[in-house]
Order: structure tokens, then C-alpha cells, then sequence
């Protein structure tokens, strides 16, 4: 009897620690209100690509901005934080396939990129909850968490150069709402889907929440039937046609430079380029970092390309150097092998393509990070559209510069086409490309252009200026698209605007939060 009641003391005096350890920290029921927030930000990401639950994620959000609204100060940022986390760990895993390629020497970096990358990300979550916590009123706080999570969406696009990667209004891509884009862009998007997930919310009583609930939904169903009549509206052919073949070679992330292998990536885009085409062929286009040598070091190669193409000219990524700065670039071969155009990245990846402050830190003795000693890509210029003579006016865009519609704006001459080169071979085979892919289409829908896209390893694919993809290879295949070009459309409204009326409903709604909050009573 006496051990029993030994162990008993202990099991007793064991749960007193652990409940004076989570008192020092976290309660329990405020631990599993963070593990509940953080399961609800997983199934937003749902909604993104390749699953594109849209049906999932908005609801999910709907139930997370509930929690937002019963949360009182700073427990709303946590719950925000918390969300966020889950949010960013299921939309971006595919951040750790960069450190797979090479497992042996960076696999063990994976973990904690994807740890630090969603915890950091999960921020502007926690930003928007805290924006929520200072409503004095269920209401207040749900509204108050729809315009901070579009707002941190906008600023995500622009902080630290920018990453506006799984924005929440990227669950209306390849629906029918994707199409207000044209007028509100991105953020827009985000704030469609923030105040449809907010509506229901903003009433305590259930009949309230009730009628909200339909004018939410029948919100959405206006925005889906006016996207879907556009969707389906004739368009006119281009005349004449642009006639555009789009290689994928296939070369895989781990073998792509190696050196025995060289010769085989090669060789499938040189086999693609000499294949007969009918009608003819207007321009012929090779993926990011397609030949493995610099632009000035290639030999007879521009001569044998014009050879394979019968004078077609060709479009290809390749790496250039100036002194000791290099370039990640798109050449473009007219039918003699020469040289005719060069665009240079100005859109570059932090820690991927260039460190940060790399060229400053320089200039007190530490070079191991400088662009300009030939340690990482140095920017472009900037963004610029290339005449192609019969192939038509094209926009140019390097692999992640496609992220960016701000990118796209910058312009004094309206382009006929998009054309994107890209090796999505770094993202994985699972939802990485997928998601690329989707933000490709939304860069078409916001510009009113068609988007064509080589991928080194796919996706390749034809997108319309409805950002419908037409044409498209599949993940992992050797192979090539022949297509013509979709037709332009007229300017869009957020091709002439940009984010500014976003930005300035943003900012006002937040302001006439906080005078709200100041004229109600303590």
C-alpha cells in the first residue's frame, strides 16, 4: 500500500510541475487554441496550388477569423502568428527541395529553412492579428483582421525587396473570381477573400450571421458568373499569327551541371529546335540557364542552333559576364547566329541568387558575399520589352521576376506577349511549380497578355490573356509545345493603376479602424 501511495504523490507532484511550467509559458487551453489556429492556417493553404480548395480554404478562414474575433489584445497576434505558421509550413514546403538537390552536403539545412521560413512569414499574420486586437468588439476585430491580412499581403509584395508568394487571394486562381484581378490585382483578390471569410463573422446573433453568411456567398456568385462570362467572350485572332515553339528538356536539377551530362541536355533541345514545323515558326524558345557555358564562351554553338532552327531565332537562358560581375540572362540568336538582344534578371532571389548587402559589405574587407567579385548574380537594369521584329513585342521574365506584377508596370511601351523562362527543377515535383505556374496566370489576367512559359523541367505551358492555360506539358517530360500566340487585350485597369487604389483603400480602412475604436465609449 505505502509504494502505491508513493507514486501516487509523485504522478500528483509531476502534473503540479508541468502545470507550473506551462504557467510560466503558455496554458494549455491557450497552447491548443495556437494548435487549433495553426491547423486552420494549414487548410487555408488548400486553396492554393496544385489542390486549389478554394471551397476549403475560405471557410477555414471564415472559422480562424471567428477565433481572431473572440480574442481580446495580444492574443490575437498570437492566434495571427500561430495561423499564419500553419499557413506558410503547408503553402511552402517546397522550400526545402533546393537543399535535397545536393542531400549529402545541405540536407540538413531543410528543416530548419522551412522552420525559419514559415516562422518568419507567419509575422505578417501576426501583424494582421494584432492589427485585429485592438477592436473593442467581436465585429471590430473580425473586420479589423479581413483588411490586415489583405494589407500584410501588400506589404509582403514590397518589404525587403519582396516576396508575395501564397498570398491569400491566390485561392481564386483558376476559378472565375481569378478575372477581377484585371481591376483589383493580387491584393484585391486577397481583400475578396478576407471580407467574404469576415462576413459572417460580423454579427453576434445567428440570425445575423445568417443573412451574412448569403450575402457572402452571393457575393462571390456575382464575381464568379462576371468572371466565367468573360472567360467565355470571343476574342479575335492575332493577324497576323506569332508562331512560337516552346522546348523542355528536361534536365534535371542534380544533373544539370554536371559535365558528363551536358551533352545529352543539349542535345534534347537541339533535336526539338531541328523539328519540321507547319505553319512556320516566328520564334523558338530554350528554358532558364538552358546551355551551360557564358554567353561570350559558346563557341560554334549560336551557329549550330541556327542550323537546327533553318534561321529561326531562338530565345535562350544563359549566364553572361561583365568583368567579375555575372548575369542571369535570355539571349535571343537571329537566323545567322548572331547576338541580337540581351536581357539581363533585375529581379533576383535574396540568399538564392545574391546576398544582401553582399556589395556592401565589400567596402569594410568582407568579399565572400560581393556580386560585383563575381560572388553571386548582379541586377539588370530593369524590366524592358525586346521587338522581335515577326515574333511581335515581348515582356521578358526570368523565373521569379513572374512573381511580381509591379515588375510588369514599369514600362513606357505596351508589349504584345509575356514570355517567361524559367528551371522550376529547384521546386520540387509536388507544389512548388504548380504554385509558380498559377502566379504566371494571374500576371496574364492583371496585364490583359498572354504568358508563354518555357520550364527547364516543367511546367511549359500557352496561357491566354484570361490566364486559361491553352497548352501545357507536364512536370518531368522531354518534349515541346508549337503554338501560336493567343490574342491581346485591351489595358486592364490594373495595368494602368497598379496597387495604388488598394494601397489607399488599405490605409483609409485601417485609419477609420482606429477613429472607430477612439469614439467608443471604454
Amino acid at each position: 500500500g505505502a509504494p502505491a501511495a508513493g507514486c501516487g504523490k509523485l504522478r500528483k507532484a509531476g502534473r503540479q510541475r508541468v502545470r507550473m511550467r506551462i504557467g510560466r509559458g503558455l496554458s494549455q487551453p491557450q497552447a491548443k487554441s495556437l494548435g487549433v489556429a495553426a491547423g486552420l492556417g494549414a487548410l487555408c493553404a488548400a486553396g492554393l496550388a496544385p489542390l486549389d480548395f478554394w471551397f476549403v480554404a475560405v471557410p477555414a478562414l471564415s472559422v480562424l477569423t471567428l477565433r481572431i474575433a473572440r480574442a481580446e489584445g495580444a492574443a490575437a497576434a498570437w492566434i495571427g502568428w500561430a495561423a499564419g505558421t500553419g499557413y506558410f509550413t503547408a503553402a511552402m514546403f517546397w522550400i526545402a527541395e533546393p537543399f535535397l538537390v545536393d542531400p549529402v552536403r545541405y540536407g540538413w539545412m531543410a528543416p530548419f529553412a522551412l522552420v525559419l521560413m514559415s516562422a518568419g512569414m507567419a509575422l505578417f499574420w501576426g501583424l494582421a492579428g494584432a492589427l485585429a486586437g485592438i477592436g473593442r468588439s467581436g465585429p471590430q476585430r473580425a473586420l479589423g483582421f479581413a483588411i490586415g491580412l489583405a494589407a500584410t499581403d501588400l506589404l509582403r509584395g514590397y518589404v525587403l525587396t519582396g516576396f508575395p508568394w501564397a498570398l491569400i487571394g491566390h485561392v481564386w486562381i483558376g476559378t472565375p473570381v481569378m478575372q477581377a484581378a484585371a481591376f483589383v490585382g493580387p491584393v484585391g483578390l486577397s481583400l475578396i477573400a478576407t471580407l467574404a471569410a469576415a462576413l459572417p463573422v460580423l454579427s453576434d446573433r445567428p440570425r445575423g450571421r445568417i443573412a451574412l453568411t448569403a450575402v457572402s456567398i452571393l457575393g462571390v456568385a456575382v464575381l464568379w458568373v462576371d468572371g466565367a462570362q468573360r472567360m467565355g467572350a470571343d476574342v479575335p485572332p492575332r493577324d497576323p499569327a506569332i508562331r512560337v515553339r516552346l522546348v523542355q528538356p528536361n534536365a534535371t536539377q542534380s544533373l544539370k551541371w554536371r559535365a558528363d551530362m551536358w551533352d545529352v541536355f543539349l542535345d534534347r533541345q537541339m533535336q526539338a529546335t531541328a523539328l519540321p514545323a507547319d505553319p512556320a515558326l516566328d520564334l523558338i524558345v530554350w528554358p532558364e540557364t538552358a546551355v551551360p557555358w557564358l554567353l561570350d564562351r559558346t563557341g560554334t554553338l549560336f551557329r549550330e542552333m541556327t542550323e537546327a532552327s533553318r534561321g529561326v531565332p531562338v530565345a535562350l537562358g544563359i549566364q553572361r559576364a561583365d568583368g567579375q560581375r555575372y548575369f542571369n540572362s535570355l539571349a535571343v540568336i537571329d537566323g545567322t547566329g548572331s547576338v541580337t538582344h540581351v536581357y539581363d534578371k533585375w529581379h533576383l532571389v535574396p540568399f538564392g541568387e545574391y546576398i544582401p548587402a553582399g556589395d556592401l559589405l565589400a567596402g569594410i574587407g568582407i568579399r565572400a558575399f560581393a556580386a560585383r567579385e563575381g560572388n553571386g548574380y548582379s541586377a539588370g537594369p530593369g524590366p524592358r520589352v525586346l521587338d522581335l521584329g515577326r515574333a511581335g513585342r515581348v515582356l521578358p521574365l526570368i523565373c521569379y521576376e513572374a512573381v511580381f506584377p509591379q515588375g510588369l508596370m514599369t514600362l513606357p511601351d505596351r508589349a504584345d506577349w509575356i514570355l517567361q523562362v524559367t528551371n522550376d527543377g529547384w521546386f520540387g515535383d509536388l507544389s512548388g511549380p504548380y504554385q509558380h505556374l498559377a502566379q504566371a496566370r494571374l500576371r496574364a489576367v492583371e496585364q490583359g497578355l498572354p504568358l508563354l512559359r518555357t520550364a527547364n523541367t516543367g511546367i511549359t505551358a500557352v496561357i491566354d490573356a484570361r490566364g486559361q492555360v491553352l497548352a501545357s506539358l507536364p512536370l518531368n517530360t522531354v518534349g515541346h509545345l508549337d503554338a501560336a500566340a493567343p490574342p491581346t487585350l485591351p489595358p486592364t485597369l490594373y495595368a494602368r493603376t497598379g496597387d495604388w487604389p488598394a494601397t489607399i483603400l488599405l490605409i483609409g480602412a485601417i485609419l477609420a479602424l482606429f477613429a472607430r475604436r477612439r469614439r467608443l465609449p471604454d
